[in-house]
């Protein structure tokens, strides 16, 4: 399965368009630095954990530039007014990383050509064709009911046509 910014990282325009984005910058392990787009060192200055809407705890590892105030790049490289500061997902971006290469090779390839006139259209004449477009019930058990009895619909009308 694609991530969300799976299509716009492949995209040339996009990569154009944002030169100075985090997955761009040069990170060192040894060292466990970043390097910013002039040469400058982006030091480790401690983790940050949250917690997302649906309860999920995510830890990010925080980096900050030394002197963005001299720099020639100020402005284009990050909107703050003090020195850039970025968050790095370790454990997403690894999983994107091996999304990518799966995504990239040969074999994954061939399954997203497949996925567009396999899955696709089912979900658009669920959606389009017999109006379904949210569940009535709420709770996952009564959703996996719903959506058996919608599955199940359209199967027997694929049978009939």
């Amino acid at each position: 399965m694609k991530y969300n910014l799976f299509d716009k990282r492949q995209n040339h325009a996009f990569n154009k368009k944002h030169p100075f984005s985090t997955n761009k910058l040069y990170y060192n392990p040894e060292q466990d630095h970043y390097i910013c787009p002039m040469g400058q060192k982006m030091a480790y200055i401690g983790d940050r954990t949250r917690k997302t809407t649906t309860g999920f705890e995510q830890t990010v590892r925080l980096y900050k530039a030394k002197n963005c105030q001299s720099c020639p790049l100020n402005g284009a490289c990050h909107k703050s007014q003090a020195d850039r500061i970025i968050q790095v997902n370790v454990n997403l971006e690894r999983q994107k990383q091996q999304a990518d290469e799966l995504l990239t090779s040969e074999e994954g390839i061939a399954k997203r050509k497949k996925r567009c006139f396999d899955v696709e259209p089912v979900f658009g004449n669920i959606k389009h064709n017999h109006g379904f477009r949210r569940f009535m019930l709420r709770g996952k058990q009564k959703v996996e009911i719903e959506w058996g009895l919608i599955a199940l619909a359209q199967n027997l009308r694929k049978r009939v046509a």
